[in-house]
């Protein structure tokens, strides 16, 4: 009896250093750890001169008073059983950034032709003026849940700021 649970002991403990940590069928593993990347900036073309049409029983669109975060310092991702979830963390400009979210480049959640899923990381900075602070009371941390069928096509996910980037690739 003892024998048999030495020897059951000693391939369970060859078998548990057999690289399940390293190999792709394990979930903690489907994203790499997040590299920051250099963002370009893109200006809209827009003419100021051609008015815009509009109706009398047209609402006014509410305005989206938020603006991308200054810097993305962390990002991961996690398995879940649904799916991921997708943690970002970044420095606000200044003190009193609310608000925060992340939004998908399009509401469908479809990857690029290179499978690229991006993100902004946005924010509401209060009206009047705040002080700018250390750093740890500027930073803001925001997730977004992702499910498998958004998943599917993704090899690699992407969160911009108005400084920098940092993504994620797919083993």
């Amino acid at each position: 009896m003892r024998r048999s649970i030495l020897v059951f002991l000693v391939a369970t403990l060859a078998l548990s250093s057999c690289g399940w940590r390293d190999s792709r069928i394990n979930p903690r593993n489907w994203f790499g750890n997040s590299r920051e990347v250099r963002t370009a900036t893109v200006v809209e073309p827009t003419n100021p001169l051609i008015p815009r049409r509009s109706s009398i029983l047209e609402r006014a669109p509410q305005a989206d008073l938020s603006e991308p975060i200054a810097t993305v310092t962390e990002m991961r991702i996690e398995p879940t059983n649904s799916g991921a979830i997708l943690y970002a963390s970044g420095v606000a400009r200044r003190q009193g950034a609310y608000q925060a979210r992340l939004v998908p480049a399009n509401s469908e959640l479809i990857p690029d032709e290179d499978g690229v899923l991006s993100f902004s990381f946005r924010v509401v900075y209060p009206q009047g003026a705040t002080p700018t602070g250390s750093e740890h009371s500027r930073t803001v941390h925001e997730a977004f849940s992702l499910s498998h069928q958004a998943l599917r096509g993704i090899r690699t996910i992407r969160v911009e700021a108005a400084q920098n980037a940092r993504e994620s690739r797919r083993r």
